[in-house]
């Protein structure tokens, strides 16, 4: 049974910075893509990075420039480094282990439970 858990988020003033963690088990972790998903409230779920277990990543244009995802696989561990926080940010973050699907998208399979990040002066 995979299970994926978030760790570091919390409230941090626009500006700054916070690194998420995600440690996965019960899975062969480096053969999967992994990605970050947020849902700020009232909206929908929406993609914010992937990387495959080779670590090609893609990042939404909204945060290109600004976050990171990396991973280590020796410690089945996916990370999300936030620079440059934005108030419109503000959301629950979620892990996730996928697949990356013919087309090069990334679909989505397990989810870990989420992390709030709060950004505010």
């Amino acid at each position: 049974q995979v299970q994926l858990v978030e760790s570091g988020g919390g409230l941090v003033q626009p500006g700054g910075s916070l690194r998420l963690s995600c440690a996965a088990s019960g899975t062969i972790f480096s053969i999967y893509a992994m990605g970050w998903y947020r849902q700020a409230p009232g909206k929908q779920r929406e993609l914010v990075a992937w990387i495959t277990g080779t670590g090609s990543t893609n990042h939404a244009n909204s945060v290109k420039g600004r976050f990171t995802i990396s991973r280590d696989n020796a410690k089945n561990a996916v990370y999300l480094q936030m620079n440059s926080l934005q108030p419109e940010d503000t959301a629950v973050y979620y892990c996730n282990q996928g697949v990356i699907i013919p087309d090069g998208t990334y679909s989505p399979n397990f989810w870990g439970q989420g992390t709030q990040v709060t950004v505010s002066s």
